[in-house]
């Protein structure tokens, strides 16, 4: 639970409401996690190998998201959950090899291509039903008077996936905390962001400076 014990390795983001801003926040936040709550894979009923959507914190496996279980003060604080089933291919081929020395000796001779891949669908879905799912889950902060969202992830893949989650269950749009999209938002234009000498631990003249880097320094 990262966001409760001090971990530092997630991504900022600023959040903006992509229509009127709600004015029920409670009723708001519950109704945007449970639209995009997380369901188990049922491995009777669905070939599914992957689960995800939002949990709450400090109980992955409820979704019924009390207000006393998201609200901490100012935050909203949620878990987004992924659940992953999958049959080790080492282990399917030793399954299906033992399966081939078994045919072999009962009737004489190896079994044929089609014999071969009728039983790999079938040892794959006996596995699959003995397979325990993997269990990961993101931790999300979102304080809602700064509209400032965290998301305790390292993956770039992870990450947009639970912001395109968030974005459809609450109707917002998120935009990254990071230097180049701060100095957009305060009108600073790309050539005027360059490594001062402070920066890059050396001194440099104003020969070796293109004019319009120093015109800058000086304002």
């Amino acid at each position: 639970m990262p966001v409760l014990s001090g971990a530092v390795t997630f991504s900022r983001f600023r959040s903006e409401p992509a229509g009127n801003a709600p004015s029920d926040k409670k009723r708001w936040l519950s109704k945007g996690l449970k639209s995009g709550a997380f369901e188990p894979i049922d491995l009777k009923k669905t070939e599914d190998e992957r689960a995800a959507g939002f949990v709450e914190l400090e109980n992955h496996d409820s979704t019924e998201f009390p207000t006393g279980a998201i609200l901490y003060g100012d935050y909203a604080l949620f878990g987004f959950r992924v659940d992953t089933v999958k049959v080790p291919a080492a282990v399917l081929k030793a399954e299906l090899d033992k399966w081939a020395t078994a045919f072999e000796k009962q009737n004489g001779r190896q079994p044929t291509r089609g014999e071969k891949a009728e039983n790999r669908a079938s040892l794959r879905h006996m596995l699959r039903q003995r397979a325990v799912p993997s269990t990961k889950v993101h931790d999300v902060s979102w304080n809602l008077q700064t509209q400032q969202v965290q998301i305790w992830a390292a993956s770039r893949k992870q990450v947009d996936e639970i912001l395109l989650a968030i974005e459809t269950a609450f109707e917002v749009k998120l935009q990254p905390l990071v230097p180049a999209a701060l100095a957009a938002r305060a009108g600073i234009k790309d050539e005027e962001l360059v490594p001062t000498p402070e920066l890059i631990g050396m001194e440099i003249s104003n020969s070796e400076i293109p004019s319009s880097e120093v015109a800058h320094g000086e304002a």
